[in-house]
């Protein structure tokens, strides 16, 4: 697979969901970028905006495994992962695969579960693996989460640690709709559901080949250091009382290569690099006025972005 295969899979999967969304493209690329780069995502917006059937459209999109799991206060972590059984009839106890066995896992309302059932997942998403009753057991490749989350003032929500956070590549909203988007969303749906005729249009080769691929992006030197003087920048700032770590220094190079790659290009620049940063760095921090508003620390990021000298040479 080249470059130029990327971009083809990247179109072929946009044209695919726009069959059911509308006015979501920008979204769509951060989200099928961070996929590439083997990253997990994190949807957050009031509800009824389209964050799971975003989600879902992409995942029916891919030819692979897909699971579904509704998080709710009584959801228990081994409702996730699964759980060892004992059976009468052989004496024996026997491992019941949970939904995180999948390529593509939707973990819709994930902040409507208690810490400790959300916690279920900090292993997967990071080592793509779980432990049970002592014993580990590898996952599918490639496997990624697609969460769903509302904003806290919502009723019923828990706050996600700041561990669960960290382990989402990105942090995206859905963002504003405009008249006409929702006079055609009406109109698309008047007589029928246009999400049952998606048929997948990739496989999960397709995407592992293409991570790959991903990896061989160029990132040149000043490039990897523009993005360490952000992160610099993030601990060091007055408006942010915890910065971010070198993992986000990483997600955020990686995300960088896939937007590229994505955009037919062989090579990460500067501009890759500051109009990604929002969306990988701004669910890391905590800044020091205590909002917590998505659009409130993102600008913090966009500030802190704007003071940071950038690179300028010849990338390609």
């Amino acid at each position: 697979m080249e470059i130029s295969d990327i971009r083809k899979l990247y179109t072929d999967v946009l044209t695919n969901v726009r069959t059911v969304m509308i006015g979501s493209d920008r979204v769509f690329s951060l989200i099928f970028s961070a996929i590439l780069a083997g990253g997990h995502v994190l949807l957050e917006d009031n509800p009824g905006t389209g964050k799971t059937t975003m989600a879902r459209c992409i995942a029916e999109s891919i030819d692979c495994t897909f699971k579904r799991v509704q998080f709710t206060p009584d959801l228990m972590p081994q409702d996730i992962t699964g759980l060892n059984i004992y059976s009468q009839k052989d004496t024996e106890f026997h491992f019941v695969a949970g939904p995180v066995f999948t390529n593509v896992l939707l973990a819709d309302e994930i902040n409507r579960a208690t810490p400790r059932t959300q916690s279920a997942l900090l292993q997967a998403m990071e080592e793509s693996m779980i432990t049970v009753d002592g014993e580990d057991m590898e996952l599918a490749s490639p496997f990624i989460v697609i969460a769903t989350e509302n904003p806290l003032e919502t009723s019923g929500t828990f706050p996600l640690p700041e561990a669960q956070l960290d382990r989402f590549m990105i942090k995206v909203t859905m963002g504003d709709i405009t008249r006409a988007d929702e006079a055609a969303i009406l109109a698309r749906f008047l007589t029928d559901n246009p999400e049952e005729e998606i048929r997948p249009v990739c496989t999960a080769a397709d995407i592992t080949a293409a991570a790959e691929v991903v990896r061989t992006v160029k990132v040149a030197e000043p490039v990897m250091q523009y993005i360490v003087d952000i992160a610099a920048a993030t601990r060091s700032t007055a408006k942010i009382f915890s910065g971010t770590s070198p993992r986000a220094s990483l997600n955020l190079m990686r995300m960088a290569q896939a937007f590229a790659a994505i955009s037919d290009r062989s090579f990460v620049t500067p501009d890759d690099v500051r109009v990604l940063a929002p969306y990988v760095l701004a669910h890391r921090i905590v800044p020091t006025s205590g909002s917590m508003r998505l659009r409130d620390v993102r600008d913090i990021i966009a500030e802190v972005v704007a003071g940071v000298s950038v690179p300028v040479e010849d990338w390609e």
